[in-house]
C-alpha cells in the first residue's frame, strides 16, 4: 500500500497549482478527481479534447495518477452522454496508466436489478480495456448499506468498491459494522469523521475513523492500491486543509 491525495484536498485553486502544493507535501502519487461542476479537469473537456487534458497533467509536477474518479453531473446515467463521457474516461484511464475508475452507484431508492444492468455494462466496457471499475461507498446512494455494496460486486463480474469509510460512520447504517466490504475494495478515500451531526469531516485525530484498523483489514485481503488523503475543500472547514492533509498522510505513512 502507498499514500496518495485527491484533487479534492486543492479542489478550490487551479489544477496545476493544486498538483504543485500536493507535491510540496512531498506525495507522489494522485487520485484524479474529474468532475464535471468542479473547477479542475471536467468529464465533458476530456471528451472533447482528450489530448488537451493531457496536456494540462502533463504541465504541473510529475506525480503519478492511481485512480480516476468521475462525477459526471446531473446527467441521465443511462443516457448516450453519459456512455461516451465514460468512453472517453475510460481512455484517459489507459493513456495515464490508471487502472481503478470510481463512480456513483444509483441512488439510495434505484431498483437493484437496474442497477445490476446499467454497472454490468459500464463494468463489461472497462474490463475489455483492462480497467476496473469501482462504485463509491456512499450514505446517498444503494451502497449506503454495506450489504448492499457487496450484494453489487458479487452481481456484476469485475465490479469493486471505492471504500470511504466516512460515509458508514456518518450514514444511515454508522451502527453497522462494513467488514464484509473489504474484499471488494479497490481504492480508499479517508479523513476524519464523527457521529454527530456537522461532523462528516473534522480536525485529524478527532473523530471515530480506526485507521489502524482499516489499514489491518485491508492487509488482511491483500489489499495493494493507494490509501488517498480525500479532506474536502470546502468554504465551511473549521481548519486549514493543508495542515490536516500533512497530518493524515504522516499518520497513514506510519501505519504501513
Amino acid at each position: 500500500m502507498y499514500v496518495a491525495c485527491s484533487t479534492l484536498c486543492f479542489s478550490k485553486e487551479p489544477l496545476e497549482l493544486a498538483l504543485r502544493r500536493m507535491a510540496d507535501l512531498e506525495f507522489h502519487k494522485v487520485d484524479l478527481e474529474v468532475v464535471e461542476s468542479g473547477t479542475h479537469l471536467k468529464p465533458s473537456e476530456i471528451t472533447d479534447n482528450l489530448e488537451l487534458a493531457l496536456q494540462r497533467l502533463r504541465q504541473g509536477p510529475s506525480l503519478s495518477p492511481t485512480a480516476i474518479g468521475l462525477d459526471f453531473g446531473d446527467i441521465d446515467p443511462l443516457g448516450p452522454v453519459y456512455r461516451k463521457r465514460f468512453e472517453a474516461a475510460c481512455r484517459m484511464a489507459k493513456t495515464t496508466a490508471v487502472a481503478v475508475l470510481t463512480i456513483a452507484a444509483g441512488p439510495i431508492n434505484s431498483p437493484f436489478d437496474a442497477e445490476v444492468k446499467r454497472l454490468t455494462e459500464l463494468s463489461s466496457h472497462a474490463l475489455r480495456q483492462g480497467l476496473v471499475v469501482a462504485v463509491e461507498t456512499n450514505a446517498e446512494t444503494l451502497t449506503a448499506d454495506p450489504a448492499t455494496a457487496v450484494a453489487l460486486c458479487k452481481a456484476v463480474i469485475g465490479l469493486g468498491l471505492t471504500l470511504d469509510p466516512s460515509h458508514y460512520i456518518h450514514g444511515p447504517h454508522s451502527s453497522h459494522n462494513f467488514e464484509e466490504v473489504y474484499p471488494y475494495v479497490q481504492n480508499v478515500h479517508l479523513r476524519d469523521t464523527g457521529k454527530k451531526p456537522g461532523e462528516f469531516q473534522v480536525r485529524v485525530g478527532q473523530g471515530e475513523i480506526e485507521y489502524g484498523r482499516v489499514v489491518s483489514s485491508l492487509e488482511r485481503v491483500g489489499y495493494n492500491r493507494a490509501l488517498t488523503v480525500s479532506i474536502l475543500d470546502r468554504l465551511d472547514n473549521p481548519f486549514e486543509v493543508e495542515v490536516e492533509v500533512r497530518k493524515l498522510k504522516l499518520l497513514l505513512e506510519s501505519l504501513l
